[in-house]
């Protein structure tokens, strides 16, 4: 009996090892279901924090690079890439469980290490970026594919990977994004940026992401046009985290509470403009050739809320999920081949008209039921982040100590494909926990996160966006910027006029006909520039011999930026607009035309300006303009001037000292 037990227990153990040896070698994807983790039904703060911790360490950081601080884009073999966008959000992840661990005393130390690991992943990205200011010199002068920065970096080095023949770079959505969670980052409290060399680096970044309205780039999904042939296009994603990225810069303080007017990222307001009109103009499509994509939602939700109109984002967000929304999650885009089955592995390019193969068949992306959840909790719309909390559970997997996982995608087989084309939706798809994308897909993970934390509670919207980008402009958008606040809309807005005659002797002559106006001697020591003479004191800008970058470009100051006033070298600078300067073309001599364009220039910042106090309008009287027929016409118009109307805007004609304008950032130490 004893010898049978003794082979019975033997049996028992051998049985154990071989499961859980099984259990060892299995996927890293282990069903929700088979996974039974007691949990106690109110957890203390230290334990959900806890928990929290444990994942983004055993999922994310575990990740990280000890050299560069990027994170792999596959976390299995030894791939060495490391994509900036994906290190981006790994990033936020780790800034996030930080500020909920600032909620308790004794952390033991954990927010440092998370605030520090988010650190080390900026740093590391500034510093991949800082060894190729040669491009971004040459994006400043020509923005083309093969002179922008990289978005792919050795994950231990930091050199360049890929070339601009193999991978598509241009992607501006990238560098935006690194610019807007900067500012993030940085107001609550984060030291990322050390030293001048560095300010004057990103000054240069802004002046390439001002013109993102009018360059083409590869987008969010590195493949350009819908059609896969290795041609750019126009993104609304792109152009809408630029956006977001000028506005949360603007005025900001790269130093902090501790800075001071050299570190401050100047703007031009007419460049963020034209951002926003170009946005406007291709809402609610992506592009040409994409009527909606998945993109967009990080575009017009978290983490760039880069919409102000509240009914364009309905409508766009509308079209997202009517058209993409599956039951494993959202298609990037319709008729999208990516890892599809039917898609060729081995050809970067799709042969014309291939992309109908995919109709039907496209993956299905479970991180965007996360952005439909962070989007509930910041917009307040509990029942939205319930419908997505209660689709994303299914499709979510475990590994094998716990811990949840995003799939990357969900993919219908082979063998189901005309199944699924001649019934959509009636064949069960399968997680890509095999093959080439590895076993994490950190992207997903840390948005993940990043939705937990929100829909628990342990951080509220405000701490992860404390420049309050979710707050609707009509409610706010003032980000308290010392230098360039951007306000609320301004529904009536009133322009300051100032009337500045060119000499005093018409000065006199216009006194007797009841018009008011101040010579630039009168107006001392405010001192009254052409627009290009602004132009050259901000090519100053940026400038940095070390780096071979030579400061802003040469790029004329449009309505907006000569409506406010400038601190240059400890003197008052104000501008008139473009449309009064001299020029060898015989139609600025036309009268009716000068008036016409005065008018439409007030017309227009009237409707853009979006600073704080009233934008200040300088009318140069020449005494060319009174002379023979042309002087009946600029009589009518400065009586207009008088009377407080002039094509349809209000104006308030009073002397330049007194105009109310917020200041520009001061150029005085770049100009030293």
């Amino acid at each position: 009996m004893a010898g049978a037990a003794g082979l019975m227990a033997e049996v028992s153990r051998t049985v154990l090892e071989q499961r859980a040896r099984a259990k060892r070698s299995g996927s890293v994807y282990e069903p929700l279901k088979s996974i039974h983790l007691l949990r106690p039904d109110h957890e203390s703060l230290w334990e959900k924090l806890d928990r929290h911790y444990r994942t983004v360490k055993a999922t994310v950081l575990l990740y990280q690079s000890p050299t560069t601080g990027l994170f792999p884009t596959k976390t299995c073999g030894g791939d060495q890439q490391a994509k900036v966008q994906d290190s981006l959000y790994c990033a936020a992840a780790a800034w996030a469980v930080a500020l909920a661990y600032r909620r308790i005393d004794d952390d033991k130390g954990r927010t440092h290490e998370l605030e520090h690991s988010a650190v080390k992943c900026m740093r590391g990205i500034l510093y991949c970026y800082m060894r190729q200011a040669d491009k971004v010199q040459q994006f400043k002068q020509d923005p083309r594919p093969t002179t922008c920065l990289h978005s792919v970096f050795n994950l231990r080095t930091g050199d360049e990977v890929l070339s601009y023949e193999e991978y598509g770079h241009l992607q501006i959505n990238a560098v935006s994004l690194y610019l807007l969670y900067l500012v993030e980052m940085i107001s609550s409290g984060l030291q990322i940026i050390y030293n001048t060399d560095e300010v004057s680096f990103i000054q240069n970044l802004v002046f390439c992401v001002e013109r993102v309205y009018r360059v083409p780039d590869f987008g969010v999904w590195e493949r350009g046009s819908k059609y896969n042939n290795g041609s750019t296009e126009l993104h609304s994603s792109s152009v809408g985290l630029a956006k977001a990225a000028l506005e949360a810069i603007n005025g900001f303080n790269l130093f902090g509470n501790q800075g001071c007017s050299w570190s401050v990222i100047f703007v031009d307001l007419d460049a963020h403009n034209r951002n926003r009109q170009t946005l406007c103009s291709l809402l609610p499509r992506e592009s040409r050739s994409h009527n909606t994509d998945a993109a967009l939602l990080p575009c017009i939700s978290y983490p760039a809320f880069a919409l102000d109109d509240e009914a364009l984002f309905s409508q766009t967000l509308d079209k997202v999920v009517r058209k993409l929304k599956g039951k494993y999650g959202f298609k990037r885009f319709l008729r999208d081949g990516y890892r599809t089955s039917l898609e060729d592995p081995h050809r970067r390019y799709y042969k014309p008209a291939e992309i109908k193969l995919f109709d039907g068949i496209e993956c299905e992306f479970p991180i965007f039921f996360l952005y439909m959840i962070i989007d509930g909790v910041f917009r307040g719309h509990a029942a939205q982040v319930k419908e997505y909390q209660d689709l994303l559970a299914p499709v979510l997997h475990r590994t094998t100590e716990g811990h949840p996982v995003v799939p990357k995608y969900y993919y219908v087989p082979a063998d189901f494909v005309e199944l699924e084309k001649r019934n959509p939706g009636s064949q069960k798809r399968f997680p890509s926990n095999c093959g080439r994308d590895g076993k994490l897909f950190l992207w997903g993970q840390a948005l993940y996160i990043i939705a937990k934390l929100l829909t628990e509670e342990l951080i509220s919207p405000k701490d992860i966006d404390p420049i309050q980008r979710y707050v609707p402009l009509q409610s706010q958008r003032n980000v308290s910027m010392r230098f360039s606040n951007q306000g609320p809309l301004e529904n009536d807005l009133v322009v300051h006029v100032a009337l500045i005659a060119e000499s005093q002797r018409l000065q006199v002559f216009l006194n007797t006909y009841g018009i008011q106006t101040q010579t630039p001697q009168q107006v001392e020591p405010i001192q009254i520039w052409a627009q290009q003479e602004l132009v050259k004191a901000y090519f100053h800008l940026g400038v940095n011999d070390k780096l071979g970058l030579s400061g802003r470009p040469d790029r004329p100051i449009g309505c907006l930026g000569t409506s406010k006033i400038y601190r240059i070298l400890g003197k008052t600078v104000v501008c008139y607009p473009i449309i009064f300067d001299l020029s060898d073309f015989y139609m600025s001599q036309d009268v009716l035309l000068l008036i016409d364009d005065i008018k439409n220039a007030l017309q227009f910042i009237r409707q853009y300006w979006k600073m704080h106090g009233r934008p200040l309008f300088l009318v140069l009287v020449r005494e060319d303009n009174i002379r023979g027929s042309r002087f009946n016409p600029i009589l009518d118009m400065l009586a207009a001037f008088k009377k407080g109307v002039v094509g349809g805007v209000k104006v308030h004609v009073d002397r330049l000292q007194v105009a109310g304008v917020p200041p520009a950032p001061r150029l005085s130490s770049h100009l030293i």
